[in-house]
């Protein structure tokens, strides 16, 4: 029972918890944007439901990371983490494009095999792609600095 009070204890005192849920979206963006860009050279529907579904999952997962992102600069760095506002803003836009992706996909699953739109799908993929480098790098500036 002590081992577990420990483990608890450290997981929500001692290391902060963003670390615990960050990488979950860095994961599944990086998943979504291989697995599209393998559909769009490889044409397969099986490609595109992967990665819809990394896509899926990293933006719920970002509400998780961006809520303990927020509560780790209060609690740890009294609000004024290295480049909070920069990545409390790209964490926003980023869960907003995924979201909004992640539905308009959940509406219309052709929306990949459809030319009008399959360039737009795509970019927002790479877009949450190149929106969730950027914010590791911000992360890495916090803990290692430039």
């Amino acid at each position: 029972m002590e081992l577990l009070q420990r483990i608890i204890h450290n997981l929500t005192a001692v290391h902060p918890p963003h670390t615990l849920f960050v990488h979950f979206p860095i994961a599944l963006f990086s998943a979504a944007f291989f697995f599209i860009v393998l559909a769009l050279f490889k044409g397969g529907e099986v490609l595109e439901k992967i990665a819809f579904a990394n896509l899926s999952l990293g933006s719920f997962s970002t509400i998780f990371a961006l809520a303990f992102g927020v509560r780790d600069s209060i609690v740890r760095y009294g609000g004024q983490a290295p480049n909070h506002t920069a990545k409390i803003v790209l964490a926003s836009i980023l869960l907003l494009l995924t979201a909004v992706t992640a539905l308009a996909r959940w509406r219309n699953p052709q929306l990949f095999f459809r030319p009008a739109t399959r360039w737009l799908y795509v970019l927002a993929y790479f877009t949450s792609f190149a929106i969730v480098s950027v914010l590791g790098f911000l992360g890495g500036v916090i803990i290692y600095g430039f």
